[in-house]
């Protein structure tokens, strides 16, 4: 993750910010029914500045939930169904030959994929076989797309956002550990309550759905992003961060519920991606300060992709968030 130069902030500067944080939230709540946590957890990504990972069943409303955060924020959204025929080259781009008009010689000149836009909803991901997938990487990493050469620089703000269907299991490739390892945070979209699915029924049904109204534009959104990296966190909460992290890695933990049920840790930069979520939380509960509650909410998220269940875990049906909770009552803040 790319280092920041800090920038005095004042009073009044935080207090806009802030305001339009809550004008968004405000905003996809018109359009999204309930699923209060994720479009929290989706936000904060989003102000983290890194890509989220959307797991949930269909007909949950997670295209809705990213092409609304897309209209909120008045960036340019595109969409890639990914399919099992799916090239690297309907992703990124691809180069074509076209004659010039004036010398009228025959030139190669790069189109742009889907991927060259602001927020990509990358659809069923692992449907996509793992060449297509890969062709991701770099821009999720580098914010940028190498071909024939040549790096094409994507636009800023630059927002993944995939999702994948944990019940389908046929022909479907499973993410590799590396390309996980880039989303920021996994985010787990869950039933709705009753309540919450009858007032979906009833206004999904009826004529005139609206949209998300944008409540910030783009040059807001990288202010925020920037504030959140200079968001205050003591020495002593990152040194807790790190703690949680390396308890991961059953070679050196000393929780039980680890080296029984976790085959490979978290690497470190888990927990570069916890110190950021908890920058973004802490303002996005309107503090510009990280507290050990910060940390304690972005484990999960942060984590559950990051961490592998050996095979007597999921014989035993044991959770991943069962044993983060473990980590979390044994490791204290130093």
């Amino acid at each position: 993750m790319a280092e920041s130069t800090s920038v005095a902030w004042s009073e009044q500067d935080v207090a806009d910010l802030t305001a339009k944080v809550g004008a968004l939230r405000a905003s996809m709540a018109r359009v999204i029914i309930g699923q209060e946590d994720v479009v929290e957890l989706l936000v904060t990504c989003l102000l983290a500045g890194g890509h989220a990972l959307v797991e949930g069943v269909p007909g949950l409303g997670k295209t809705l939930l990213v092409k609304s955060l897309a209209q909120a924020t008045d960036m340019q959204f595109r969409r890639v169904q990914f399919t099992p025929d799916l090239m690297p080259s309907d992703i990124v781009g691809t180069e074509i030959l076209e004659e010039d008009q004036s010398t009228h010689q025959r030139v190669f000149r790069f189109q742009q994929g889907p991927v060259f836009t602001q927020v990509l909803l990358a659809d069923e991901i692992n449907r996509a076989p793992p060449k297509t997938q890969s062709a991701l990487l770099e821009a999720m990493q580098e914010r940028s797309v190498t071909f024939a050469g040549h790096t094409h620089k994507l636009p800023r703000p630059f927002f993944v956002l995939a999702t994948q269907n944990p019940i389908e299991q046929a022909g479907t490739y499973p993410l590799p550990e590396a390309q996980l390892d880039r989303f920021l945070l996994r985010i787990d979209v869950v039933y709705p309550t009753e309540d919450e699915e009858v007032l979906m029924v009833s206004r999904t049904t009826q004529a005139g759905l609206q949209d998300a109204e944008p409540a910030m534009d783009v040059e807001t959104l990288l202010r925020l992003q920037q504030l959140v990296r200079d968001i205050e966190i003591g020495d002593h909460l990152v040194r807790y961060a790190t703690r949680l992290v390396r308890a991961t890695r059953p070679s050196e933990t000393t929780v039980e519920a680890v080296k029984k049920h976790i085959g490979w840790g978290a690497g470190p930069r888990a927990g570069q991606a916890l110190v950021l979520a908890s920058k973004a939380r802490a303002l996005m509960q309107g503090r510009l300060a990280v507290t050990r509650e910060d940390i304690g909410a972005m484990l999960l998220p942060v984590l559950a992709h990051r961490v592998l269940r050996n095979f007597e875990a999921e014989a035993d049906g044991i959770a991943i968030a069962d044993v983060l909770q473990s980590l979390r009552n044994e490791i204290k803040v130093p």
